[in-house]
Formats: structure tokens, C-alpha cells, sequence
């Protein structure tokens, strides 16, 4: 399949760009949010207890596959390309990995920032194939 197999309008690459987009500034908030979970439980055990409970990474881990799913999947039906899905499900699979980690010795936050960074990486792949 060519890179642009369907005659899709401006007006629809612009939308679809939309998923990538947001997925690659959902990850950007998961990094933050990895740092920031870091800071808190160095600074205050108390605040950062709240944001390493298991229940927030597992929902944020859903909402990342929910919208890989979306996002990346819809790539390849639009682009016809498997990289950009294939890398994205990479940087997935080490989040889900990332999630069965303990929460002590900081080896779970780098292990899920790599994964942030690849599935970001995969988004923007799926992103730039678009045009």
C-alpha cells in the first residue's frame, strides 16, 4: 500500500492529526506526572503515596491503550504504515511492565518514561505518515 493510499481531504489529515497530537501531550503529562510522583515521594512520603497508588497508574495506563488503539490503529488504516503501531505498542507493553515494578528505587519511573518516550515516538510516526 502507498503512503497515501485513500484521497483523504485536508480537512480530515488535520482531524486525524488531532489524535496523534493529543496522545503525544497525554504522554508528555505522563512524564510529568512520573517526575513529579518522583519529587513528591523524595519530598513528602504522605503526598507522594497518593499519586504512586496502583489504581491512577492502572487507569492512566488504560486511557494510554485506550487512545493507542485509537490513534495508532486508525493510522494504519489511513496510511496503510505498521511502524508507527508497531512502535507505539512497544512503548505500551513497557508501561504495562513499568506498572508490575516496585514503587521504591526509582527503576519503575525510568522504565515507564522510556515507555512514555516510545509511544510518544510511535504517535508522532503515525503522525508525520498522515501527510
Amino acid at each position: 500500500m502507498t503512503a497515501h493510499a485513500h484521497s483523504s481531504s485536508p480537512a480530515f489529515a488535520w482531524f486525524e492529526s488531532r489524535f496523534d497530537r493529543f496522545a503525544i501531550g497525554l504522554s508528555g503529562l505522563c512524564a510529568v506526572h512520573c517526575l513529579a510522583s518522583s519529587v513528591f515521594l523524595a519530598l513528602a512520603a504522605s503526598a507522594g503515596g497518593l499519586l504512586l497508588n496502583p489504581l491512577f497508574h492502572e487507569i492512566g495506563l488504560t486511557f494510554a491503550i485506550g487512545f493507542g488503539v485509537l490513534a495508532l490503529g486508525r493510522g494504519i488504516f489511513a496510511h496503510g504504515y505498521m511502524m508507527p503501531a508497531v512502535v507505539g505498542s512497544l512503548g505500551l507493553g513497557i508501561m504495562a511492565g513499568a506498572i508490575t515494578m516496585p514503587h521504591d528505587g526509582g527503576t519503575e519511573t525510568i522504565w515507564t518514561l522510556i515507555g512514555v518516550a516510545i509511544l510518544a515516538l510511535g504517535h508522532d510516526l503515525n503522525r508525520r505518515a498522515t501527510y
